[in-house]
């Protein structure tokens, strides 16, 4: 294709830099891209458009915006700013009652604590870009290729590629060691598909194999700008003289891993932070948890009630000053600054705020720190959480989320390596009527297959793969019986597949398949003595039970998602030619001859035992072609193959007309291994009212199967709604039916129910059928594009949030963000997120809470995570225990604080109408700096630490004692004002109280208590007194550490107490220490202990009262379970038996694992087989040095591999390049 006239292409190359808008931005030039234009070799030119280079950052912060960014995200706290203001007011001598550094120690405590573990993360951030940014790539620069980092690695550069290595940006394909430019890449990293891909250069480039070509090459791309879309690229390149055209096909992306090919050669187009995959990670999120908001509302609130205070006590100042005050002026003169009565009133509000600011102390904030570290550490620590196969235990890699774990309403997943470990399993098969598989007893009953079980002896067979494991030893005898039936089911199971054999090393045979099923099977039909050996364009040979039989490869028919099924078109050495075909049971059974209706229906029961297993079943069926009929089919079918028009309609009839009169073999049955007690934690967490959704980048089909086997899609579910639309008026139309169809069931459900349940629900037709049916809903990629249109999102989120399983299927990393941040916003419900892949990290990072799987794609899903572990069943302890008690201990500790410190604090509010409202404290000052600090803080720390309302085995025992958290219910503005005002009464009684008895007491020698610091130390002790007594009262359960420090703190206060009023201390220093000998001549006095008694019973018998009667007359769960387990303490609690449940239909075709077309048709043309190893199977030259092994190996067992006589030596085939694969099986 011409390229257009010199004019015209510099219009449109004006055109091109003037729609780079530039835009000033603080004295920087930025670029707004609507188109990308790069030149190969030519650094100068790129660098004009300031193109981004390939380094990458994932870290929030540097050397130099460390403090000021990490400063700006704590005092977003507003508790944090808060204490700031009083620092400030507290250094005006004037107003302060207080020094300073009672609070600027805690203060920078708390920031230094906080900005070193921050500091701490992004470290780790940091080492982790450095390493990648470091990593090796050859770059072509002035005609040789050197070593660059990746970070070096520019826009236009030509990179080489070796074969295993990730590719360091989004490049376009020129050239590889393959025919045709062809490569295989693995995207696991973007889209947790593990199968291969393949890519190839556009013809023009592909023979640029050589430095000096490549150093020549000055194409220039003009393509789209940067964006997320990892299935399109739209691009030309511009080479001369000619334009070509460019396309996903053509692009090997950032993430990927170059597989099975030697080396490639590729020009960058995108580099660093504007790749496709760098543009799907989204930003690392600042995340605070509920309790976080909550507690920035509740402080506002404090602060209030504290200025309302501080007004009443200020006006009461003024009144006081005004009628009383006057006259003490003699012997209590204003100060100079002090001119009358409103401007003291002024300054003793300021006083008053704070005296009262320990209402919220800042060691609250201290206290929650170590409470949320000594949280992660019991998530790090715990054993059963540890995975003993890959040495890797749970970690908790942020300290700030812990109590969020115990509210989680959503967890959105991936699938592949998080529900499954992508591995399939040859299980079970049905050969001519007779099932294998199963194992018996003597007694003729099943037996259940366990670790324990003995494997088939495969010994007989020496190229058997070890790893192999099946249990039916009838199977080996009937193939040693040379069962007809039973050698051609295995005979096309080893021929009807587009897999590929590679030697990884002499006696290491491995297969390489586009889904891991056709490895299964192929393995399979190896280990039962059929061998698929080699293959060439034209041939497969076999070993079958020790004969190497070459057959030739007449055709191949295709699989594809309308077809459903593959086909082989061989002819045997016998020079038979036979089609063998696989696929799904319902697409072979219509095909079938009239004569296989009884081995049909035979055939289907055993499908439906299979399925009712979670097993994926494929039919395979084979028929014999007469020769004459089919060589006149071979000429349609050419010509078909060469048509322009209607090319694939005419090839689907074709096929169609010789897949007829199929003659049924058996069927397979494949399990899809999913990890270990993954239906177990699902139903457990849907127990817990957590709502699971599957957001997977496989297709439709896979996705549905994995529901099945977890559970999340049972056959009893009312309907499971598939929206598969193509345009925004096709989803919305499916949307809107699928409601209808729930919301219409409802309303004759309640029309044609009984006359209860009409009374209990009303009108409320939804809420019934949540209750009484449950719903499925699937949606495509392409569909939830649409569906996410700000005019279609409410339609998609209210549908999903009635039906009980939604399964999102072929979604981009961006749109798996875009379903999170959906219910985020619209539900504010606790997200997580939960994967094991680079294509989950946006969906973590967006998450409320993000947790990520070690598992087989790398470590990027962990890095950005805020908890890890390697197996998905983990997540049920996670959430049900340790997010449970963290929220349970967190929001105890919360309502505790806030009561003991109003307690504490407002007895200054009582004592300021008694005082002249001077802003005079009660307390010693020693006392009012120890309180928060040593006398109160350990025994609500051992609370916060190890409380627990019930323990372990019956949090996992009962799910649904999650859902407080869920609602909230523990700690919220409710229990916050209910706490309150138990603190305010408790201030009232410990003022009052002594204050009435010291007004008619006297001391035993007849003198009367009258001196404030008797009265300080009296209140003082009570208060002391009180909370510890409530606190026990609180605990739920007790250790060692909770006795040592209650009884420790009551001890430590009275060894303080008279420490501090001794007379060796006042000595020393008279100014701090006023209170001598007032703790000791006031705690010697009898009456002064049973006005402690007094008050301290007062004060806890109410709370007492009610809390009894609530758990007698108002059991929650958590009660009933606590007495339940009281009741069992000698008994170990049961485990719970959460059971698979048995399904009898929904047959699932493994072909569902085949995320694409077939690679048939590249087979047959032998573009993936190596230049060297495509020759003429006759010819005489070939030497049969690759499967040298394999004949070693039949030797040494005295096998005799004999080859067919009219095949010469195209048996000895050369080794050949393999084709995409998602799973070796060696």
């Amino acid at each position: 294709m011409k390229a257009p006239s010199s004019a015209p292409c510099r219009r449109s190359r004006e055109a091109l830099g003037r729609s780079q808008e530039k835009m000033a931005f603080w004295g920087r030039n930025k670029y707004v891209e609507k188109e990308r234009r790069v030149k190969a070799n030519a650094r100068d030119f790129n660098d004009k458009f300031s193109y981004a280079d390939n380094r990458i950052k994932t870290s929030k912060y540097n050397m130099f915006t460390f403090l000021p960014i990490n400063l700006f995200e704590q005092f977003q706290r507003v508790a944090n700013a808060y204490f700031l203001v009083l620092l400030i007011l507290q250094l005006i001598p004037e107003i302060s009652s207080l020094s300073w550094f009672t609070t600027i120690v805690p203060l920078v405590f708390v920031l230094v604590i906080t900005a070193v573990k921050d500091a701490t993360d992004d470290y780790f951030r940091h080492k982790s870009d450095q390493q990648v940014n470091n990593r090796q790539s050859q770059v072509l620069i002035k005609g040789s290729l050197q070593n660059e980092k990746w970070m070096n690695v520019r826009v236009g550069d030509i990179i080489k590629l070796e074969n295993n290595q990730f590719v360091a940006a989004d490049i376009l394909l020129l050239s590889s060691s393959e025919p045709y430019g062809l490569c295989y890449i693995e995207t696991a990293e973007l889209d947790g598909e593990t199968n291969l891909k393949v890519r190839q250069a556009l013809t023009v480039t592909s023979n640029l194999r050589d430095l000096s070509k490549l150093m020549d090459f000055d194409g220039e791309v003009i393509c789209e700008p940067p964006n997320n879309k990892l299935d399109k690229f739209t691009g030309t390149l511009y080479w001369r003289d000619n334009k070509y055209p460019l396309d996903n096909e053509k692009m090997l992306l950032r993430g990927c891993v170059l597989r099975n090919t030697e080396w490639c050669f590729g020009m960058v187009i995108f580099a660093g932070l504007q790749t496709k995959l760098m543009q799907n990670c989204g930003r690392t999120k600042f995340k605070r948890t509920s309790i976080d908001k909550l507690m920035n509302t509740l402080v506002l609130w404090i602060f209030a009630l504290l200025v309302c205070m501080g007004v009443i006590l200020a006006v009461g100042n003024i009144i006081w000053e005004n009628q009383v005050g006057r006259s003490f002026q003699v012997f209590l003169p204003w100060d100079v600054f002090q001119r009358n009565e409103i401007f003291s009133g002024f300054l003793t509000f300021w006083s008053y705020i704070i005296i009262l600011n320990t209402v919220v102390p800042i060691s609250l904030y201290v206290s929650v720190e170590v409470l949320r570290l000594g949280h992660s550490y019991f998530i790090n620590w715990d054993r059963k959480m540890y995975f003993h196969r890959t040495d890797t235990a749970a970690e908790a890699r942020t300290t700030t989320l812990n109590e969020e774990l115990g509210q989680v309403e959503f967890i959105f997943s991936d699938k592949t390596g998080t529900l499954t470990q992508n591995i399939m399993v040859f299980s079970k098969c049905s050969i001519n009527g007779q099932t294998y598989g199963n194992v018996y007893d003597e007694f003729d009953q099943k037996v259940e297959i366990t670790e324990k079980t003995p494997c088939v002896d495969f010994s007989f067979n020496p190229l058997c793969d070890r790893k192999f494991k099946f249990y039916d030893s009838s199977l080996i005898e009937a193939i040693k019986l040379e069962d007809h039936a039973v050698q051609e089911f295995f005979r096309l199971l080893a021929l009807c597949h587009t897999v590929m054999p590679e030697e990884k090393s002499e006696g290491h045979l491995v297969y390489q398949a586009q889904s891991p099923d056709e490895g299964a099977l192929v393995t399979a039909a190896r280990n039962f003595g059929f061998v698929f050996w080699t293959r060439t364009p034209e041939t497969i040979t076999l070993c079958e039970m020790g004969q190497a039989v070459t057959y030739s490869l007449l055709a191949i028919l295709d699989f594809n998602n309308v077809r459903k099924r593959m086909s082989v078109i061989v002819r045997n050495p016998h020079g038979q030619i036979k089609l063998y075909s696989k696929g799904a049971d319902t697409i072979i059974f219509d095909r079938l001859d009239a004569s296989c209706e009884d081995l049909m229906y035979t055939t289907s029961e055993h499908l439906n035992e299979f399925a009712g297993e979670g097993l994926r079943t494929l039919a395979l069926a084979y028929k014999d072609l007469d020769e004459d009929y089919f060589e006149v089919w071979m000429k349609k079918l050419l010509f078909a193959s060469t048509v322009i028009e209607n090319r694939e309609d005419q090839l689907a009839a074709l096929y169609e007309e010789i897949e007829q009169g199929l003659k049924l073999l058996g069927a397979t049955a494949i399990e899809d291994k999913l990890q270990e007690g993954v239906p177990e934690t699902i139903a457990c967490l849907n127990l817990a009212d957590i709502k699971i959704w599957v957001l997977t980048g496989d297709k439709l089909e896979t996705a549905m199967n994995i529901g099945y086997s977890c559970n999340m899609l049972r056959d009893d579910m009312n309907e499971v709604f598939v929206i598969s639309g193509y345009t925004l008026l096709e989803v919305q139309q499916q949307l809107r039916n699928a409601k209808e169809h729930i919301l219409g069931l409802s309303r004759i459900r309640n029309a044609t129910g009984d006359a209860e349940k009409t009374d209990v629900f009303g009108d409320d037709s939804v809420f019934e059928e949540t209750i009484i049916a449950e719903y499925a809903l699937v949606i495509n990629g392409h569909s939830l594009a649409h569906a996410l249109e700000p005019q279609l999102e409410h339609s998609l989120l209210d549908l999903a949030c009635l039906c009980k399983t939604v399964i999102c299927c072929r979604v981009t990393p961006m749109q798996k963000a875009q379903v999170v941040e959906l219910v985020k916003r619209h539900k504010r419900a606790i997200t997580l997120a939960i994967g094991d892949g680079a294509n989950d990290v946006s969906m973590i990072k967006t998450a409320h809470i993000g947790v990520g799987i070690s598992g087989q794609e790398g470590m990027q899903a962990v890095l950005a995570s805020d908890y890890s572990f390697a197996q998905f069943r983990y997540l049920q302890r996670l959430l049900l225990v340790h997010g449970r008690w963290s929220y349970f201990r967190m929001c105890n500790f919360l309502c505790y604080f806030f009561y003991k410190n109003f307690a504490f604090t407002l007895v200054h509010f009582w004592f300021g109408f008694f005082c002249g409202f001077s802003a005079q404290t009660v307390y010693d000052p020693w006392f009012i700096t120890l309180f928060n600090i040593v006398y109160t803080s350990l025994p609500v720390l051992a609370m916060g630490l190890f409380d627990q309302d019930v323990n372990d085995h019956n949090s996992l025992r009962f799910p649904s004692l999650y859902k407080p958290g869920q609602q909230n219910l523990l700690f919220n503005k409710r229990q916050f004002f209910l706490y309150t005002l138990q603190g305010v009464g408790t201030s009232f009684l410990l003022f009052f109280i002594p204050y009435g008895a010291f007004s008619v007491m006297v001391q035993e020698g007849g003198s009367v208590f009258s001196d404030q610091q008797t009265f300080a130390v009296t209140i003082a002790t009570s208060l002391v007194i009180v909370v510890s007594v409530q606190i026990g009262l609180d605990t739920h359960y007790w250790t060692a550490v909770n006795h040592l420090f209650v009884w420790g703190s009551l001890t430590v206060y009275f060894a303080i107490l008279f420490a501090m009023q001794s007379d060796g201390l006042f000595l020393i220093f008279p100014s701090n220490f006023p209170f001598i000998g007032t703790a000791r001549n006031c705690l010697s006095e009898k009456s002064v202990w049973l006005v402690i008694l007094l008050t301290t019973v007062v004060c806890v018998v109410p709370g007492l009262a009610v809390s009894f009667l609530r758990v007698d007359l108002y059991p929650t769960l958590t009660d009933k379970v606590r007495h339940l387990q009281q009741s069992r303490k000698r008994q170990g609690p049961q485990a719970q038996n959460l059971r698979r449940v048995r399904r009898t239909s929904s047959r699932r075709s493994a072909y569902a694992f085949s995320h694409q077309q077939g690679y048939g048709e590249l087979i047959t043309s032998g573009k993936n087989m190596k230049m060297s190893t495509v020759s003429s199977p006759h010819s005489p030259e070939r030497t049969p040095h690759s499967s040298n092994w394999i004949e070693n190996a039949l030797k040494r067992k005295k096998v005799s591999c004999i080859s067919d006589e009219s095949i010469g030596a195209s048996e000895s085939g050369d080794r050949t390049l393999p084709t995409p694969h998602q799973e070796h099986t060696e």
